[in-house]
């Protein structure tokens, strides 16, 4: 995240909340140590890459249920500690 617009409103601001919680490691936040996802290490390449998608998706599902994860691609070289994920989310038209 490098701009937060303060007053988005609608499909803007499920986005730029989504890539809130993205952008932020489990208990990063002072006040609610429950907040981002788990960005951990030390786990084989596979089932970090599963647990990546499994942890996107409940923290998303959590925080922002507007939005609802429609796919999460995990690109990168584990063995150079660097793995990327891709979100696709859906906006729910009922939540608008």
């Amino acid at each position: 995240m490098r701009n937060i617009k303060f007053g988005a409103t609608g499909v803007e601001e499920i986005l730029q909340n989504v890539a809130f919680i993205l952008a932020t490691p489990i208990m990063s936040c002072p006040l609610d140590r429950e907040f981002g996802w788990d960005t951990g290490i030390d786990d084989p390449i596979q089932i970090r890459k599963a647990k990546i998608v499994h942890d996107i998706t409940e923290a998303i599902g959590n925080f922002e249920p507007r939005a609802i994860v429609e796919s999460v691609e995990v690109d990168g070289d584990g063995l150079a500690g660097k793995l990327t994920p891709r979100v696709k989310v859906r906006i729910n038209d009922e939540s608008i």
